[in-house]
């Protein structure tokens, strides 16, 4: 009896222990900070440090993963390449200043204008790199002066010929080149000068930019092709709290183009991108949808300000593209703009590079709701003859314009609460509008 006792106390007891609830998770330890003066970066603003910089990302990369830290201070470089685990913070007073010799970017399979090719590696390059981040509150500085002026140089020294000249021709660093990545974040940086294009996001998913100061000048030279976000074959990217302004379009839908874009496995479409709480100083437009893209899905564009005398929505319509823009929304934008809505055909570059196909512009489903604006004219709805535009819908629109002419092309356009220059708005048939406003050249 007595040892039945003593067995039945030991195994309640063991039962009575508490169990074990398992260990949280350990929390992933922050990156390691690599501040590139502790590397061999060294503070002469004149030297480049490419070499140094590089020599830092894989360093962090090979340990596993950092952060590479650009100080107090201006350092030059060229092209870098980030690798896996690997993120950029320029601190405050911290300028990463981008060479002004080609030289110093290497050339390399990458995507320019909706075409696989090789190209310049730009100043800040991340391919495949999931979980990248580029944060502030210093400046990426792209140098681009020299670039902006041998663009000018020869594009008269071509037009003096007579002859033609296209964007690649003078050869240009992008700022920003991130491809493949998902979950990048860039955030509270200044980026400026860029010699090419200031953003390219190619084939990336869920993205955010968010409080950046985007800028190119426009005078005293023109910082031609300086776009303020290429936004390429992606998914899910928000934009959110940034200031734009650059000679270019702020931000912009990429994908492809050619009468059989739709068919190469490197094009594709843009889908679930949100643009909201910025501000647009001097752009070409806030938001395209071109001139290299095949289809734009879900965009929208909310509570913005506008400051220039621009599109706030262009559509450049390819006739050697089929292109598919649709779900479209502009809500709750307030300031000065040359147009709310430009739609209207882009010849620059046409190739129909010997196909027979017959492209045409699919527009549907654009809705712009609660506009406050002064523009110089109120839309241009006047694409290429065999564009299919449907159902654009504006609501709750005020607008006072220098040009009361409203171009328009299509029958399914509705408007709901629209006052024009203090009247209710009609769509005024084209072949009975004024002239409108004179159209965007491209550079």
């Amino acid at each position: 009896m007595k040892l039945l006792l003593a067995l039945l106390t030991t195994w309640l007891a063991a039962f009575s222990l508490p169990f074990s609830a398992p260990a949280p998770p350990k929390k992933a330890a922050a990156p390691k900070d690599y501040v590139i003066t502790q590397f061999g970066a060294g503070l002469d603003s004149t030297k480049l440090n490419t070499q140094a910089i590089q020599k830092v990302i894989d360093k962090a990369s090979a340990a596993g993963g950092g952060t590479v830290v650009v100080p107090k201070g201006v350092f030059l470089s060229g092209a870098l390449f980030f690798k896996p685990n690997t993120h950029l913070r320029v601190l405050a007073d911290g300028k990463l200043k981008g060479s002004d010799n080609i030289a110093d970017y290497p050339l390399i399979p990458s995507r320019m204008e909706g075409q696989k090719l090789d190209y310049y590696a730009a100043l800040i390059n991340a391919t495949k790199v999931n979980g990248f981040t580029i944060t502030g509150p210093g400046t990426i500085d792209g140098n681009g002066l020299k670039f902006w002026k041998g663009f000018w140089a020869h594009r008269d020294s071509m037009s003096k010929a007579h002859l033609p000249s296209t964007n690649l021709e003078v050869h240009r660093p992008r700022l920003l080149f991130i491809w493949g990545c998902d979950r990048v974040t860039i955030k509270n940086v200044k980026l400026h000068n860029s010699g090419f294009w200031t953003t390219h996001l190619y084939q990336c998913t869920n993205v955010l930019m968010d409080g950046c100061d985007i800028r190119s000048p426009f005078r005293p030279v023109k910082a031609p092709s300086t776009d303020g976000v290429d936004i390429d074959v992606c998914s899910k990217v928000t934009i959110r709290n940034c200031y734009v302004s650059v000679n270019d379009d702020g931000i912009c839908m990429k994908g492809g183009k050619g009468p059989t874009a739709q068919k190469l496995p490197e094009n594709g479409p843009i889908e679930d991108v949100l643009v909201e709480n910025c501000t647009f100083g001097e752009v070409h437009a806030a938001l395209t949808c071109g001139s290299e893209c095949i289809h734009a899905n879900r965009i929208t564009m909310r509570n913005c300000k506008v400051d220039n005398e621009r599109p706030i929505l262009l559509f450049k319509m390819r006739p050697d593209t089929y292109q598919l823009y649709e779900n479209i929304t502009i809500e709750n934008i307030t300031g000065k703009c040359g147009t709310i809505v430009t739609l209207s055909p882009w010849m620059q570059f046409f190739n129909m590079a010997g196909s027979t196909e017959k492209p045409f512009g699919t527009i549907r489903n654009i809705r712009i709701s609660n506009v406050n604006v002064k523009c110089k004219q109120f839309a241009v709805l006047n694409g290429n003859p065999t564009d299919k535009v449907s159902n654009i819908t504006f609501k709750d629109v005020t607008a006072t314009a220098d040009n009361a002419a409203f171009p328009n092309l299509y029958s399914d356009v509705k408007f709901e609460n629209v006052t024009l220059n203090g009247a209710p708005l009609k769509a005024t048939p084209a072949a009975q509008a004024a002239p409108a406003t004179t159209p965007l050249k491209p550079d």
